[in-house]
């Protein structure tokens, strides 16, 4: 295992000091002994049972969740729906000054909010920078869109958010202040594996600027009678797992009530009649970022067989290239964080979990292309890096393999060679529908032939896609997602209510109504 010569965190980022300066910005937030508290009825109040909230970058112990249990979520469900009638009385001009005046807030602490992310959910530095930058500007950008986005539209009444932890700013709270800034109230739970410091940071400042938020801790699968299923919610917004999704699905059919779920899907990447190497190398490199811990990530590469000696000489150099390990390590005192491709997982429970998934698929036959080992990456004598994963590529994963069809939510590449147009196309479509999906290829007009066939809402033609930002419209196919589509107009439409009849888009159960600018 390589070790640094100077053991030392960069300067000012350890977590003594980035948590006292959350305490000092927003005390009302933190009980006595430092833990974060939940936001109810406009108060933050204790009202739960600890549990242990440990750093995925060392293990360490930060604080502890706020635990409510079932009967009290439902108070706070009850408690923010009751906030409703006398925010959507307040005129638009104001709530766009009571965001603004928010968003002053979150971008004076960026560097305090940056350095949280990295401690609870293991995101390097400079990556959780631009998160802290994107949930801030994408706001600002609805909020001098609003007046045209919303035009006679009405707010529908509670949100309430469930998402997952690895973009706590960037994707949970930039749906809150949007959510408020059409005129809803918004309840909020925190991800159970991270961003409990962050959100209770964010939700404090919002709540300062006379924003009606709730921000609650608790058990999933204890909270979602409340959450999810209670009778005072108007409209829900998850993000997460496919299983979860599902059973979310199902719950909703019978209630009368707007969702958005976004989940899960093999997001692939083809290969065909494709040259420019150098090109494909740089986007593949950007997508190891963060380990490949979010939902638009690259993780399954068709590749054209007489193609693939090609591919592999780029892809090796190019994995054989990427740093990893302790996002907060520097060389000398005071140098700024490092720039590193990823650091851990999100806990050593996710690397169980793939590590099973690797060797059941090398166990039926898959063959190792790349491993890299803990070895190569970079950390302090005698740190706890269970909750690291070095990358893996895998060749030849059958098809009865978890690998095969579900996202592995971490640095392992699958590849599968083919001889055919057909075939690969086959083999991109293998999750019954992804988020994202992208063909390499040098002729333009094959590359939109191909792009036609997959199932994916986001189709690449020689480049990477995400969830994108502002305006453009973002959502999935088949089992990745349900419900209302999101971003830009789309966004707006799912959180308000427009004419009698008008339809909304989105992939629902009866029917998939696709905007126009969905490629």
């Amino acid at each position: 295992m390589r070790k640094e010569g100077i053991l030392q965190l960069a300067q000012g980022l350890d977590w003594d000091t980035l948590a006292g300066k959350a305490r000092a910005a927003a005390p009302e937030a933190f009980a006595s002994d430092g833990d974060p508290l939940n936001l109810i009825r406009g108060d933050w109040e204790a009202h739960g049972r600890p549990k242990a909230f440990h750093s995925p970058v060392d293990g360490s112990t930060l604080g502890s969740f706020p635990m409510l249990d079932p009967e009290t979520a439902r108070s706070a469900v009850q408690a923010a729906a009751a906030e409703f009638d006398g925010w959507k009385r307040v005129d638009l001009d104001e709530r766009r000054r009571r965001i603004s005046a928010c968003l002053s807030q979150m971008r004076a602490h960026r560097e305090l909010f940056a350095g949280l992310l990295v401690w609870e959910i293991g995101k390097p530095y400079d990556q959780a920078l631009v998160s802290v930058d994107r949930c801030v500007a994408g706001v600002e950008w609805y909020v001098e869109q609003a007046e045209s986005l919303l035009g006679s539209r009405k707010p529908l009444g509670l949100v309430s958010n469930i998402a997952s932890w690895n973009y706590p700013m960037s994707v949970l709270m930039h749906a809150v202040l949007v959510q408020l800034l059409v005129g809803n109230v918004a309840i909020a739970k925190t991800p159970s594996d991270g961003g409990l410091f962050t959100l209770t940071l964010a939700m404090a400042m919002a709540r300062r600027e006379g924003l009606p938020v709730s921000l609650v801790s608790g058990s999933g699968r204890q909270l979602s009678e409340a959450l999810v299923r209670g009778d005072a919610v108007d409209c829900l917004s998850f993000v997460g797992g496919k299983d979860t999704g599902r059973d979310i699905v199902a719950s909703l059919l019978d209630r009368n009530k707007r969702y958005m779920l976004e989940m899960e899907g093999v997001n692939a990447y083809g290969i065909w009649h494709f040259s420019d190497w150098k090109g494909l190398k740089a986007q593949l490199r950007k997508g190891f970022e963060y380990g490949k811990q979010r939902c638009t990530a690259y993780t399954r590469y068709v590749v054209e067989k007489r193609l693939f000696p090609k591919f592999l000489e780029m892809y090796l150099e190019l994995v054989g290239e990427l740093r990893f390990g302790h996002p907060l390590l520097v060389g000398q005192p005071g140098d700024p964080p490092p720039t590193i491709a990823f650091g851990p997982l999100i806990n050593d429970r996710s690397v169980e979990a793939l590590n099973a998934k690797v060797s059941e698929a090398l166990s039926l036959g898959a063959v190792a292309i790349h491993e890299r080992s803990l070895d190569d990456g970079h950390f302090l004598p005698g740190q706890d890096t269970s909750a690291y994963f070095a990358p893996v590529a895998l060749m030849n994963v059958p098809r009865p393999c978890k690998l095969y069809h579900a996202e592995p939510f971490g640095p392992v590449d699958t590849f599968v060679l083919v001889n055919g147009v057909e075939e690969l196309v086959a083999e991109m479509n293998v999750s019954n529908g992804a988020l994202v999906a992208s063909i390499a290829c040098d002729d333009p007009t094959e590359a939109q032939e191909i792009a036609g066939e997959l199932r994916a809402f986001k189709v690449g033609i020689n480049r990477t896609r995400s969830r994108g930002d502002r305006e453009e419209t973002f959502g999935g196919i088949g089992a990745s997602w349900k419900g209302c589509f999101v971003g830009g107009k789309y966004l707006v439409h799912a959180l308000t209510q427009g004419e009698p009849g008008e339809p909304l888009y989105g992939n629902f159960p009866d029917r998939t109504l696709l905007p126009t600018d969905n490629r």
